[in-house]
């Protein structure tokens, strides 16, 4: 593969990161974290603990803490107890679920404008790609749930197991 094309796809990675991140955050706002704990928690993460948002998201356990306690602030979130009553259990109140409903509609209209571009066949042949792509990853259980973790379960056909990522596990 010629260096042009590995920085083209490079180039195109943060064009799309930075189109979805600017799409979300005026949506739920909360900082570069807050829509992907919004959509954790509606989908991979719900009920889960504060550990499990921190692995999902990356970041440290502290600053979880702290985006945990900025969304229940806003009324996003709420904490219950955990099952060994020594955890918290984090839930979305109604609030919180239809604000990831509306930072998952609006990462689809970045990505839906950065594929405009493309024609049926184009798009087609981009699915397929992107397929063997994600097959030759390699995810484990962990990384899966990390590269999902802006994803609409509903829509990928995870539970269906076709869901690029997830389907080999």
């Amino acid at each position: 593969m010629s260096h042009t094309t590995l920085n083209a796809f490079g180039a195109l990675a943060l064009v799309v990161a930075d189109r979805m991140q600017e799409a979300m955050a005026s949506v739920a706002g909360h900082g570069a974290s807050g829509p992907a704990a919004l959509v954790a928690l509606d989908g991979l993460a719900g009920g889960g603990s504060i550990d499990a948002l921190r692995r999902l998201l990356g970041i440290t356990h502290s600053g979880t803490v702290r985006l945990v306690d900025r969304l229940a602030d806003a009324g996003l979130v709420e904490r219950r107890v955990g099952a060994d009553a020594r955890t918290v259990s984090l839930h979305l109140t109604p609030p919180g679920r239809r604000t990831a409903r509306r930072v998952l509609a609006a990462r689809e209209a970045a990505l839906e404008q950065v594929l405009a571009p493309l024609s049926t066949a184009q798009r087609q042949e981009l699915d397929s790609l992107l397929r063997s792509v994600f097959q030759g990853l390699e995810p484990t259980a962990e990384s899966a749930r990390r590269v999902c973790r802006l994803c609409d379960a509903d829509r990928c056909g995870q539970a269906r197991g076709e869901c690029p990522v997830t389907s080999r596990l």
